[in-house]
C-alpha cells in the first residue's frame, strides 16, 4: 500500500473517496481520488493492475482472479481459464449461459464476479463501502453498431450496479488519459491520444491546460474522438495465424479432395474469448476424424495435445509473449515442450509486422479520419500521448512517429494513466 494511500487512511473519517474503475480486455486498475489528489489503488498484492482473468477452480468451488489465476491454470489444477471477457459485451453470448463445472452461468454473470473482486479489494483497503463509480468505456465498444454499442454500456453498468455501485457514470478511456495527462502539463497543448488496449484502440484529440483542470464541463476542449475494435489481442491472434498456427495443421490438406483444414478450428484457438470452444467433445471428435484423413497427421496430433491438455490459453499466452520480446529484440522463440517434446517456433520482427499490416492500416486510418474530424493539420498537434499496454508495440511507435515527426511522442503510464483519470472523472462527477 503506497504511503499517500495509507496517510488518507489514517484520516478516513474526513476523507471521501472517488472512484474510477478501468475494466480492461487485458488489464484492469481501480483509482481513487480525495480532495487533493489520486491514485492507483493496489489491486493484487502491490501491483496496481491485475489481469483481467479468472481460473474456476473445480476441486476447491473457488474462482482465483488476475496473476493468481494464470498460476493455478498453467499448475495444472482441474478447473476452467476465462480472460478477455471485455470483448463479448454488448453480444449476444454475454447472456448466454455456459457450464463451470456443474453450475449453468452466463458470462454477465462471470464478468460480474470480477468486478465484486476489484471493489471488495478496493474497499478493504479504505475500510468503507463504494457506491459511485466512474467506468472506463472504449470510443466504441462494437464498431459501426450503434445499438451494441449502446447494449453494451447498459450490460457493464447492469454488471456494476449488481456487485453494489449505486452510482453509476461513464468516461471514454481516450479522455480520462487526456485528464490525467493534464495533471503534469506546463502550459496549453493540443494533445493527441493514443490508447491502444487489449481490444480497442481509441483515439481522442484534446486541448488540455493546467487552467482547465477544474472545469466541470470539457466539451468544448474535445475536438474529435474515434475508436475501432482493434487491439493486442488482435495482434496475437495475426502473429498465432500467421506465424504458429501452420505448426498445428492451418493450411495443411486432408481427405481425397484435398480439403483445406477448417480455418474456424485455428481462429478460435488464436482468440482469447473463444479458446474454451476448442474443448468441446465434439470438436475433439471432429478432430479426431480429421487427423485419420490428414495429409499431415503430425501436425493434428500437436492440435489434438492442445485440446486434450486444454493447453490452449497457455498457448496463446506464449504467443503474447513472444509480441511483447519483439519490442526488444529482432528475434525470439516460442518453447512448446509441454505440446511436443523439442518442439519449439522461432518467430521474428519481421513476421510480425508483416502478420499485423492489415490492422495497421486501419489504425492509421482511424487516426488520419480522427485528425480530419478535428479539421487541424497533422503538424498542429503538439503531443501525442501513448497509452495502454499495446501502443508500447514497435509498429505502433514507428507509426506515430512517421504520421506526427514534429511532435512530442510520450509514454504514460500505459497500464494506470486511464484509470488515474477516471478517478479524477469521479471526483469532478460526484464531488459537485
Amino acid at each position: 500500500m503506497t504511503d499517500g494511500m495509507t496517510a488518507d487512511i489514517a484520516q478516513a473519517s474526513a476523507t471521501t473517496f472517488y472512484c474510477g474503475i478501468d475494466f480492461g480486455t487485458s488489464n484492469s486498475t481501480v483509482s481513487l481520488a480525495t480532495a487533493d489528489r489520486h491514485f492507483s489503488v493496489p489491486v493484487e498484492g502491490d501491483a496496481e493492475a491485475i489481469p483481467s482473468a479468472i481460473f474456476f477452480n473445480f476441486t476447491t468451488g473457488k474462482p482465483s482472479f488476475g496473476r493468481a489465476a494464470i498460476r493455478d491454470y498453467m499448475s495444472g489444477e482441474n478447473g476452467r481459464f476465462m480472460r478477455a471477457l471485455k470483448s463479448v459485451i454488448g453480444r449476444p453470448i454475454f447472456h448466454e449461459k455456459t457450464y463451470i463445472g456443474k453450475r449453468h452461468v452466463t458470462l454477465a454473470d462471470i464478468l460480474g464476479l470480477f468486478l465484486r473482486h476489484l471493489k471488495a479489494t478496493t474497499e478493504s483497503q479504505i475500510g468503507r463501502d463504494l457506491d459511485s463509480v466512474v467506468l472506463g468505456r472504449p470510443v466504441q465498444f462494437i464498431e459501426n453498431a450503434a445499438d451494441l454499442d449502446r447494449k453494451a454500456q447498459a450490460d457493464l453498468e447492469g454488471a456494476a450496479r449488481k456487485v453494489g455501485f449505486r452510482h453509476i457514470e461513464f468516461q471514454f478511456e481516450p479522455i480520462a488519459a487526456a485528464l490525467e495527462y493534464e495533471t503534469v502539463v506546463t502550459g496549453e497543448q493540443l494533445i493527441l491520444i493514443v490508447d491502444i488496449g487489449g481490444g480497442t484502440s481509441d483515439f481522442s484529440i484534446v486541448r488540455v491546460a493546467p487552467d482547465r483542470i477544474a472545469r466541470n464541463d470539457r466539451s468544448g476542449d474535445i475536438l474529435a474522438n474515434r475508436g475501432i475494435r482493434v487491439g493486442g489481442t488482435d495482434f496475437d491472434r495475426a502473429l498465432s495465424m500467421q506465424q504458429v498456427m501452420p505448426a498445428f495443421g492451418h493450411g495443411s490438406h486432408y481427405g481425397d479432395k484435398h480439403i483445406e483444414m477448417p480455418n474456424g478450428l485455428y481462429v478460435d484457438l488464436s482468440t482469447w474469448s473463444n479458446i474454451n470452444a476448442i474443448y468441446d467433445r465434439k470438436i475433439h471428435a471432429d478432430v479426431k476424424l480429421l487427423r485419420r484423413q490428414a495429409e499431415s497427421p503430425a501436425l493434428l496430433d500437436r492440435l489434438l495435445a492442445v485440446i486434450e491438455g486444454r493447453a490452449g490459453h497457455r498457448l496463446i499466452g506464449d504467443i503474447e509473449r513472444a509480441k511483447i520480446d519483439l519490442s526488444a529484440t529482432v528475434q525470439t522463440e516460442i518453447a512448446l515442450d509441454y505440446i511436443e517434446r523439442g518442439f519449439s517456433l522461432p518467430v521474428r520482427r519481421d513476421d510480425f509486422v508483416t502478420a499485423i499490416a492489415d490492422l495497421m492500416a486501419r489504425i492509421e486510418a482511424c487516426i488520419g479520419a480522427t485528425v480530419a474530424d478535428a479539421g487541424i493539420a497533422p503538424n498542429g498537434i503538439d503531443t501525442v500521448f501513448l497509452t495502454g499496454g499495446s501502443s508500447m508495440a514497435l509498429p505502433v511507435q514507428a507509426l506515430v512517429r512517421r504520421l506526427f515527426p514534429q511532435a512530442q511522442v510520450v509514454s504514460g503510464d500505459v497500464f494506470g494513466a486511464v484509470g488515474k483519470g477516471l478517478g479524477l472523472d469521479a471526483r469532478r462527477k460526484f464531488g459537485r
